[in-house]
């Protein structure tokens, strides 16, 4: 039995726009739905009558998604879930039986411009499937795959599982690579090392290396590579992936910090996902110390 697509439903408006993507992809490949809606009652005594109300409202919210399903794409069966308790609780344990969770993200913010917490990362965090995130202002059928690489194991999976989506769509995949260049005041005490040099040349081949193969499985496929060295990785895929169909990147690269389960350039991309954006999770890699 093929698994699931599961997708969070909590009335927003990128909630709405994570449901529509992943009808559209259920029905290209023959897939049910599962729209599940969260109702966060941990704080509420069984007694008060907010726990009715919220129930209610969870159940109408559903109700809704499903009219709307049925309109949009017929061909797609569609069931709907009202659970308890935490959104990411609930999404993790229903994870391990899905092809992949599909969230909305959002646009809160501190006062000060800085990204609030956003339960996106606990969910990529904690998922046991890949987990796809969307944005509200998402524009369908837009062209191209972007993935980004550093020669991990984890983005390995990445532009696997991005090759196979590119394929599937007929679509060109560009690979990026942000250059790690050395820190300023190294750069000023050693102008003639050409250490920056070095390290490019070094990135160029496991840009080179980490495509290498894809020519083997996806004959057809047209791979575009992208050295950046003026922005950070994070930087560098949302620029490349403003206008593309999807965005692969792995759950953790070879950052320092390795206990990490979500790297710093997955945490930053998706508090500003440019387009859906697939956070891979094929298969757990370990990591030594």
């Amino acid at each position: 039995m093929r698994k699931p697509i599961v997708v969070g439903i909590n009335g927003s408006a990128a909630s709405d726009a994570a449901m529509a993507w992943a009808l559209e992809r259920a029905s290209t490949l023959r897939l049910s739905v599962i729209a599940v809606h969260a109702a966060d009652d941990r704080w509420i005594s069984p007694e008060f009558q907010y726990h009715d109300l919220i129930r209610d409202r969870g159940a109408e919210l559903l109700k809704t998604v499903e009219a709307d399903a049925a309109l949009k794409a017929p061909d797609v069966d569609v069931q709907v879930q009202l659970h308890y308790g935490s959104p990411g609780a609930v999404l993790r344990e229903m994870s391990p039986g899905a092809a992949m969770i599909v969230i909305g993200s959002h646009t809160r913010q501190w006062p000060d411009g800085g990204p609030a917490t956003d339960r996106a990362l606990q969910i990529v965090s904690a998922s046991d499937c890949p987990v796809v995130v969307v944005p509200r202002e998402f524009v369908p059928g837009r062209p191209g795959v972007v993935v980004g690489v550093d020669g991990s194991e984890e983005s390995l999976q990445a532009v696997s599982f991005a090759a196979a989506e590119a394929d599937r769509g007929g679509d060109e995949l560009t690979a990026v690579l942000a250059v790690n260049r050395p820190v300023r005041w190294i750069e000023r005490e050693t102008p003639s090392s050409g250490l920056d040099k070095v390290i490019e040349e070094e990135e160029k081949i496991v840009l080179a290396e980490s495509v290498a193969g894809l020519r083997i499985s996806f004959p057809d496929l047209v791979v575009h590579q992208r050295l950046v060295k003026d922005l950070d990785p994070a930087q560098a895929l949302v620029k490349h992936a403003a206008t593309a169909r999807v965005l692969v990147i792995g759950s953790r690269g070879r950052g320092a910090f390795a206990r990490l389960v979500l790297g710093s350039t997955a945490h930053a991309v998706l508090v500003r996902v440019p387009c859906p954006t697939v956070v891979t999770r094929l298969h757990k890699v370990g990591h030594d110390d």
